[in-house]
């Protein structure tokens, strides 16, 4: 019976080792995605609030106030996750000091009876009655095993209890830095949760200004997404047209929609796939402040646009970078637009736009992280780079590719 009370006990304390264990790894993981959060926004104050007064778009400051406020708000809610995680922790580091505090008067009471016990018999004489009193030699024997059993006992009794004594010390001091880090956490949120409340403000007094224009301000919206569309398909065009060129020189229907790769290509085109999640970002720093896929502007929400790649905000006159090795397919510059920089790697393509200045030719062969140009930084101040990534000729996000967008 003792021996399956002390496998339960000791399954119990693996178990709990073990929930320990993995709400210690979240915690970290949730401290990591606020700590990056923060820096995000950050860096969004740099690059897209620094200039406000400058700012001349007020679509653009209502663009860029709405991801302002979804990073804050995220970063609030990443806050509380913790909050609640350290409470669940505080809970439970409350209930192992009650239930150890509860084992320590159990074991100290056993132990004081077992020292006063020990002390009666504890003169030599009765130890030697006791052996000698023996009916026989095996007898003699088990009480002197007894004898060394009780004392081996004993010892262990009084070491459980230096052992249980040392780790209700270290949960109080656990428990006193989960109480202060969970404070720490609720002061931080409330300026966090005023700073939301400005910015919501503040949206709301520009949506006011607004409304009172929509449909001049949703055709301003509509007009610029035409635009970004136009460009789209414009290097959608180019990379069909590299599809068929290598098709044809390689013998095969330029009608296919694949692109017929050399065994470097090929290999390459591996490497790029094999690098998946891991890519370097296309500038030092960078936001995206503009995601892949559909979504629905913030101004008008009747009014939808699909994103075929990323917009990163980034520092003034940033420098741009391939984010794997590969070979310029080509320098187009759409009219009433800047120069877009489409590198290949085998079957897949990155494509750079929005850049003032391109170090880079059609025909060269490119390293990872190696400059191609500079990001165009307009009137208000904006550095904003459009970002791609293609396989063949459909867009991929890009998010999947780049290490930790």
């Amino acid at each position: 019976m003792r021996h399956k009370l002390t496998y339960i006990l000791f399954l119990f304390l693996l178990l709990n080792s073990f929930s320990t264990e993995a709400q210690s790894a979240k915690q970290k993981a949730l401290e990591a995605k606020r700590i990056k959060i923060q820096k995000e926004l950050k860096q969004l104050n740099v690059f897209l609030f620094s200039n406000k007064k400058e700012e001349k778009s007020v679509v653009s400051l209502v663009e860029n106030l709405n991801y302002k406020v979804n990073v804050r708000r995220n970063l609030i809610k990443v806050t509380n996750d913790q909050a609640n995680l350290l409470t669940r922790e505080i809970n439970a580091n409350q209930n192992e000091i009650t239930s150890l505090r509860d084992q320590l008067t159990a074991l100290k009471k056993d132990y004081s009876e077992m020292i006063v016990k020990s002390y009666k018999n504890k003169s030599e004489q009765s130890r030697m009655m006791f052996l000698l009193s023996s009916d026989d030699f095996k007898q003699a024997y088990k009480r002197l095993q007894y004898i060394k059993q009780y004392t081996d006992y004993q010892k262990e009794q009084g070491d459980l209890i230096k052992g249980k004594t040392t780790k209700l010390q270290e949960l109080n001091t656990d428990l006193l830095r989960q109480k202060a880090d969970k404070d720490k956490l609720i002061v931080e949120n409330r300026a966090v949760k005023k700073e939301l409340e400005k910015e919501l403000k503040e949206q709301d007094r520009l949506m006011a200004s607004i409304r009172k224009n929509l449909s001049s301000y949703s055709s301003k919206i509509k007009k610029k997404q035409q635009d970004i569309d136009a460009i789209d398909r414009e290097i959608n065009r180019l990379i069909r047209e590299a599809i068929a060129a290598s098709n044809k020189k390689a013998g095969k229907s330029e009608s296919s929609s694949d692109f017929s790769l050399t065994p470097e290509a090929k290999l390459i085109a591996k490497n790029f796939i094999s690098n998946k999640g891991k890519l370097p970002w296309p500038v030092v720093k960078g936001v995206v402040t503009v995601r892949f896929g559909t979504q629905r502007s913030p101004i008008d929400p009747t009014v939808s646009f699909k994103s075929k790649g990323v917009r990163i905000a980034t520092d003034k006159s940033a420098k741009v970078r391939a984010v794997f090795e590969g070979e310029v397919m080509t320098v187009a510059v759409h009219k009433n637009s800047n120069p877009v920089v489409l590198i290949k790697h085998g079957n897949y393509i990155t494509a750079y736009r929005n850049l003032s200045k391109v170090y880079v030719r059609k025909g060269d062969k490119i390293s990872a992280k190696q400059e191609i140009g500079e990001v165009f930084t307009n009137n208000a101040g904006k550095t904003i780079l459009g970002f791609a990534v293609f396989k063949n000729s459909i867009p991929q996000n890009p998010a999947s590719w780049i290490f930790e967008m």
